[in-house]
């Protein structure tokens, strides 16, 4: 088959198109044909090292073991079946839970061997791909490309609007909100719990898309008055930040939240690290929340949202699998939509 390997950490030169042997599924596994698979800053921050040291860069302490097939956000058809597996799930149009963990239901997310497709095992950016068989979803949309919008992104996004308990009626603020977590907490929060979502993006440009997907407000992290902005347009603090930037809007966070305020992180694309004045935390009463991926059951909910037409996949642009390198450049850049997605 054809795939691509990252073979060491470094920039995208380190990404190789390959010709290897297609994988043979195992006990309790399946092989699948993979028609699509999103990008995430995951992957290439995988690459880069930008989890740690270089020695210790992948999801797991140990760091990664390369050469290793990146992408976590994989859309296909099982082709092949091993051992335990029924014959049935031959031709299933399936889409990927994107880890393997021994925690108990509710906390797979946060098991010590919680262990990720494509950092700890090979995963979309090829023609093939094997995985364990109950970790095989049936496709939430008839498209490859658009079911592979939602995994990562979208799974990440439903565990932050869970772990801040969103209420009706109360005011969210989302930064980030035209890339792919961001783009999906606008929606889970406003059509799903029904909040009124304040989105920040750098380019107006987008703000009709933003309020078509939910959000009732688009602010640019650029206004030099920004967090005034945001104070003043609810007529008061709002009640919770979902925040994929880090340090760049953090001090902007903590200023709009209200006394009892929430602050869920789950990527730190403007700086990953901050200056942070305790006594803001404690005399405001705010609790702080880490958060990445989510529990399997929040990923069949998020499906199910999916199929109701209450989540849309968005897709910037498709790229052919021999095309990874440009693909992974195209994503750092600013101004995109949505999703990028690889089609083999």
């Amino acid at each position: 088959m054809k795939a691509v390997q990252v073979i060491g950490y470094g920039d995208v030169d380190q990404l190789q198109v390959v010709d290897i042997p297609a994988p043979k599924p195992k006990q309790g596994e399946v092989l699948v044909r993979v028609k699509a698979c999103g990008i995430n800053n995951t992957e290439i921050w995988m690459r880069e090292g930008a989890y740690g040291t270089d020695k210790e860069s992948g999801w797991r302490p140990e760091g990664v073991q390369f050469p290793r097939i990146p992408g976590s956000d994989i859309t296909g058809e099982i082709v092949d079946v091993g051992g335990g597996v029924d014959d049935t799930m031959v031709g299933r149009r399936v889409i990927l839970f994107p880890f393997t963990s021994s925690g108990p239901d509710g906390g797979e997310h946060i098991a010590d061997d919680m262990s990720f497709i494509g950092s700890e095992y090979d995963g979309g950016y090829a023609e093939y791909v094997t995985w364990p068989a109950d970790l095989c979803y049936d496709m939430p949309l008839d498209s490859f490309v658009e079911s592979a919008a939602f995994t990562v992104s979208g799974l990440t996004a439903w565990h932050m609007n869970e772990q801040i308990e969103i209420q009706p009626g109360q005011t969210i603020v989302v930064t980030g909100a035209s890339g792919g977590v961001g783009l999906f907490n606008v929606q889970i929060a406003a059509n799903v719990h029904g909040a009124n979502v304040f989105a920040i993006v750098g380019d107006l440009k987008d703000e009709a898309k933003l309020k078509e997907l939910g959000a009732s407000r688009v602010f640019s992290y650029r206004s030099e008055t920004l967090a005034d902005d945001i104070v003043e347009a609810n007529g008061g603090p709002v009640d919770a930040v979902l925040d994929v930037v880090g340090d760049a809007l953090f001090k902007t966070a903590l200023d709009v939240l209200k006394n009892g305020g929430k602050f869920c992180i789950s990527g730190s694309a403007g700086g990953q690290t901050t200056h942070l004045d305790f006594r803001t935390l404690y005399l405001k009463h705010i609790t702080m929340y880490g958060s990445v991926l989510g529990t399997r059951s929040e990923f069949n909910a998020m499906l199910q949202a999916i199929q109701a037409g209450e989540i849309r996949p968005i897709v910037d642009r498709t790229f052919p699998l021999d095309e990874a390198r440009d693909a992974q450049t195209y994503f750092k850049q600013q101004g995109k939509f949505g999703k990028i997605v690889l089609v083999p």
